[in-house]
């Protein structure tokens, strides 16, 4: 019997805390106080970047130290190296917050955007569902990202997979927290969801149901932030895999085809969701979908120049 790892990036949804933070203007910092920065400390340089462009323009605390009481005990963590969080606190700039500043709007993620990003080394494993989560987003304030330590700059994928994919689809937890999505987009896909089988699921069982990832297919609002944050960081070739790979029967993990009663192929009801989600960023948030698409695929070509910068 084959064992599989699933991939679990978790929201949690505190939706009253939320409501009222959101409140608050933005000149208003969450902080009681802001950090002070030792200027005798050999990270200082790395610190007054990080205060520079992430703190003072954004309300963001970018914490690459390691905290046990921001963490989860449950799980057996390490803290990130120094050299893989500067990197990471380049790229997530560059291939996150720049990309919605210059898109849509610098506000959006001054308004709506995460107050902590806190990396985390390692991988946190459950090895009693058999998954791996890769981020958590915390009431939309705090977003933890884990893995950090195996950050590979030069294999665009494997970022996408494990960090940046992620990035996107917390923050569409945390937009669709504030306006729903359509209810339509529930129903697309009725009766297949699996909240606690879908590790089990192969890519090609969750594409012909119509979902772009197994996770995706274990619960609608999983479903709706997978389409959005998978259509932005993968390539046009990589997005026409996976409708190829819907408009077949689904296999499952023995090599078995798995039918449905759905009435429409997998390819059609990831096109129909993915221009429900479309809609639903431009109307609610004045957001282009493939506008955000196109930025993020143009400056994945450039990572290697942006990481060879003098920064501090």
């Amino acid at each position: 019997m084959k064992s599989y790892i699933g991939i679990v990036v978790c929201g949690v949804l505190l939706l009253s805390v939320s409501s009222c933070i959101r409140q608050d203007k933005f000149t208003e910092s969450i902080f009681a106080e802001e950090p002070a920065l030792n200027q005798n400390s050999e990270t200082y340089p790395f610190d007054q970047w990080l205060y520079d462009n992430y703190l003072l323009p954004y309300n963001v605390d970018f914490r690459y130290k390691m905290q046990d009481v921001g963490s989860d005990i449950t799980y057996n963590l390490v803290p990130a190296t120094l050299d893989k969080s500067m990197d990471m606190a380049i790229l997530v700039k560059y291939l996150w917050f720049d990309v919605y500043s210059k898109v849509v709007s610098e506000d959006l993620l001054k308004q709506y955007g995460p107050r902590i990003i806190h990396l985390i080394g390692s991988p946190a494993y459950n090895p009693v569902q058999g998954t791996m989560v890769l981020g958590t987003a915390e009431g939309g304030i705090k977003v933890t990202l884990y893995r950090c330590n195996d950050l590979n700059p030069k294999n665009v994928d494997d970022m996408n997979e494990y960090y940046f994919r992620t990035m996107h689809h917390e923050f569409m937890h945390i937009l669709h927290q504030q306006k729903m999505y359509p209810k339509e987009f529930e129903t697309l896909s009725a009766g297949y969801y699996d909240p606690t089988g879908w590790q089990y699921r192969t890519d090609s069982e969750a594409a012909s149901i119509g979902c772009v990832s197994p996770y995706g297919s274990s619960e609608p609002k999983e479903d709706f932030v997978e389409i959005i944050a998978n259509y932005i960081v993968k390539s046009d070739a990589q997005w026409n895999a996976i409708l190829d790979l819907a408009s077949k029967p689904g296999i499952d993990a023995s090599g078995q085809v798995v039918p449905n009663n759905l009435k429409m192929r997998g390819d059609d009801i990831i096109k129909a969701k993915l221009e429900i989600a479309r809609k639903w960023l431009a109307e609610s948030w004045g957001a282009d979908l493939q506008a955000l698409h196109d930025e993020v695929q143009e400056r994945q070509n450039h990572i290697d120049e942006v990481l060879n910068q003098k920064y501090w």
